[in-house]
């Protein structure tokens, strides 16, 4: 377990940062620059939860904790004979992922249009979430480009985005319904 004494370390102040198996490297990195993203998309869950309700909500405290698991993956960089065993994200993460999308999509009516980001306050948040893990996502797959990625991990996030779009269409059917896009409407 982590256990956190000081907040401050002054290790940083060279723009560099320690990752998970104890190396330096530039705090501008494309791994930091991953898991920083993974790190932002938690901090905007925090703000969802506040507006969700159940199932949703009980589903965004475990991705919250998921998205730790996320982090702490993609800052130990893979090797072929860790000194400690990293914590990896699991296929059954992913998984479950896939399971809470059919569930509260099962409930939701087809779409007839692209959904425009809004209704609810919670829906509103969970589109903004799914832009972020969208970009998180976009930054794994440049570090994957140039180094290697656990697979379930952005496997994961991919699910993520998906979720998050759901969930959100959820938490409208719960009110007025979606924000559908209208072509040409303004012209």
């Amino acid at each position: 377990m982590v256990k956190l004494t000081r907040i401050y370390t002054r290790t940083g102040d060279g723009g560099e940062t320690g990752l998970g198996d104890g190396s330096r490297v530039p705090k501008h990195g494309q791994r930091v620059t991953a898991y920083g993203a993974v790190d932002e998309v938690n901090a905007v869950v925090g703000v969802a939860r506040l507006h969700a309700v159940s199932p949703v909500a009980a589903d965004l405290e475990r991705i919250q904790n998921d998205l730790f698991d996320v982090g702490a993956d993609l800052c130990t960089p893979a090797v072929a004979e860790p000194k400690f065993p990293p914590l990896r994200v699991s296929e059954p993460q992913v998984h479950w992922l896939e399971q809470r999308i059919d569930a509260l999509n099962a409930e939701l009516s087809k779409l007839a249009s692209f959904v425009l980001p809004g209704g609810t306050a919670a829906a509103a948040h969970l589109h903004h979430a799914r832009t972020v893990a969208r970009r998180a996502e976009r930054d794994i797959t440049a570090l994957a480009a140039c180094d290697t990625v656990n697979p379930a991990a952005l496997q994961y996030m991919n699910r993520l985005s998906d979720y998050f779009f759901v969930a959100a269409r959820f938490a409208n059917a719960q009110a007025d319904g979606d924000v559908l896009w209208v072509p040409g409407k303004n012209r």
